[in-house]
């Protein structure tokens, strides 16, 4: 019988034992007993090599941790996953981002049916448009080339692909801008708008229902804009559509050619390498697109196959359940040293809380542990000056995971922003404790200058940032959350959460149309509705 409450289990109970054991050995004593400790407890796969020697763990933690990914069934739940069983339980479907970066003949059933021939079909669709708006092919009404492309979504259908396109900065093709607009704030759009002309503007709306609030406002904008400049007719060649509802495109005016499919075994913050990320194959081209699937695809494979002990997403989820839940850590910081990848803390934010910010388990039953961290985090070289501070100081733990692109333009600004990488890891880690601060300083001083140190962190370096290192990038994260999913026995795909707040703000629009509210409002949401109505009313016509 397949396990839910991990903390039913032996193997928790054991962990829960080792870690009061282990309550007074250091990060500093670990090194000193071990001084190989690095070759033991780093691995390397697709480009990627991960550091996991910075966090707590002697031993005798690795297999206690392993014995609690073997009791909750990973490499079962993992075989359901590709096999394409119903894992999104709440929502009865299955979750088979894996198969949209595969290359091979494998088949991958929904329902009976191989979807992998849908998904060729529909990535040829896509790379052969993105292809032909690239060298000029397919134009705008007049037949003047595109020189900028907009991309409507918000959430996975903006986060994925931007970060991607910025991550990829050094590989996009010449001549053809691509922007994100994502928030229902109208002047995000109207900056887009700007600096763009409508003869070689080129819409992307990226809504699997086609009837998300926020995208679809700014689609109703960006077409009026269009038809404003070019006429009606104009929209069959300037919008493009990835969505589940291609009636709903069409008749929003994308031509039926121009609709890009997306399926609902695909959840938005796994969805970067479906159509989602036609914005991606448009900045960088379409080789470009098939690098990112192929170095996710060499991440899938090493998921699926690799031994328990050296499989690094089971080895990264089982660090964060022994960090949230033994070493009692509510948060972690992502910081990417390299500017190229500062909106991936972004992008694992919404994919790791999203996922996994539950307080019930699949079952239906209520939690009785953490669940995901609070993932926050930002370009690591900025960061050191700012929340650094409370990461060295601070009682509060956050564990840190750095991520290192070893290449760049500059040697010289390289080394500098790489050993202030190794630099933050290794004071996490060392601390600087009272009593070796240099003697003769003011002993107030002192007590300032001390840090604790013992602080965890994991340091991913990639080779190089390429498109494959990008790509097997994602999937990790992608698989590691998947994990820590199962290991905490939540439904990591779907987002209750998310839908009430959709549903309360449709009910307060209606409550503004009305121009009333007062029904069944509490009285602060009244309040402040109120104060919201009145500015409107004095607002010149």
């Amino acid at each position: 019988m397949i396990c839910s409450d991990p903390t039913t289990t032996e193997a928790w109970g054991a962990l829960t034992r080792h870690r009061a054991g282990m309550a007074g050995v250091t990060l500093r004593s670990l090194f000193e007993q071990d001084p190989g400790r690095f070759d033991d407890l780093s691995w390397s796969v697709a480009g990627l090599t991960i550091d996991l020697s910075k966090q707590r763990l002697s031993d005798e933690t690795l297999p206690l941790l392993l014995d609690l990914a073997k009791v909750m069934d990973i490499e079962g739940h993992r075989a359901a996953l590709y096999a394409g069983e119903k894992v999104n339980v709440t929502e009865d479907r299955a979750a088979l981002h894996v198969a949209l970066r595969d290359p091979t003949d494998r088949a991958y059933p929904v329902d009976g049916d191989d979807v992998s021939v849908q998904i060729k079909s529909a990535r040829g669709q896509m790379l052969g448009f993105a292809e032909q708006v690239i060298s000029g092919q397919r134009t705008g009404c007049n037949g003047q080339r595109f020189d900028r492309v907009i991309n409507i979504g918000i959430g996975g259908s903006d986060l994925g692909p931007r970060s991607a396109v910025t991550a990829l900065a050094d590989h996009t093709v010449p001549n053809l801008t691509v922007d994100f607009v994502a928030t229902v704030d109208s002047t995000a759009l109207q900056d887009a708008l700007a600096t763009a002309t409508a003869e070689r503007t080129l819409f992307v709306v990226a809504s699997k229902s086609f009837t998300t609030r926020e995208t679809m406002t700014n689609a109703g904008y960006a077409r009026q804009w269009l038809v404003d400049a070019l006429g009606e007719s104009a929209m069959a060649d300037h919008f493009v559509a990835v969505t589940a509802a291609s009636g709903v495109a069409e008749a929003f005016g994308v031509s039926a050619d121009a609709v890009f499919p997306m399926w609902d075994w695909v959840g938005g913050r796994y969805s970067v390498c479906s159509a989602i990320g036609f914005s991606v194959a448009l900045a960088c081209g379409p080789d470009v697109f098939e690098r990112i699937l192929s170095g996710a695809h060499a991440m899938d494979r090493h998921f699926e196959t690799a031994p328990l002990d050296q499989n690094l997403p089971v080895l990264m989820g089982l660090i964060s359940i022994w960090n949230q839940d033994f070493w009692r850590t509510a948060a972690l910081a992502v910081l990417p040293y390299d500017h190229r990848l500062r909106l991936l803390p972004d992008h694992f934010q919404q994919l790791m809380m999203e996922s996994n910010g539950k307080g019930v388990r699949a079952d239906g039953e209520d939690v009785s542990f953490r669940t995901a961290p609070i993932v926050f985090g930002g370009s690591g070289a900025e960061s050191q000056h700012s929340f650094m501070q409370q990461i060295h100081q601070s009682p509060t733990v956050v564990p840190v995971e750095f991520i290192v692109a070893l290449d760049g333009r500059d040697e010289v600004d390289r080394d500098i922003l790489i050993v202030n990488a190794f630099a933050q890891s290794e004071a996490l880690m060392r601390g600087l404790p009272a009593d070796e601060i240099a003697e003769g300083s003011d002993k107030n001083i002192i007590a300032h200058k001390a840090c604790p140190g013992n602080r965890q962190s994991t340091t991913i370096l990639l080779e190089s940032l390429t498109p494959e290192t990008f790509g097997a990038l994602i999937a990790l994260y992608e698989h590691r959350t998947f994990v820590e999913g199962t290991l905490w026995g939540l439904n990591p795909f779907d987002q209750w959460g998310v839908e009430f707040g959709k549903v309360l703000a449709s009910s307060l629009l209606a409550d503004l149309a009305a121009g009333n509210a007062d029904a069944g409002l509490d009285s602060s949401t009244k309040g402040l509705l109120n104060a919201y109505l009145a500015t409107r009313s004095e607002r010149p016509l």
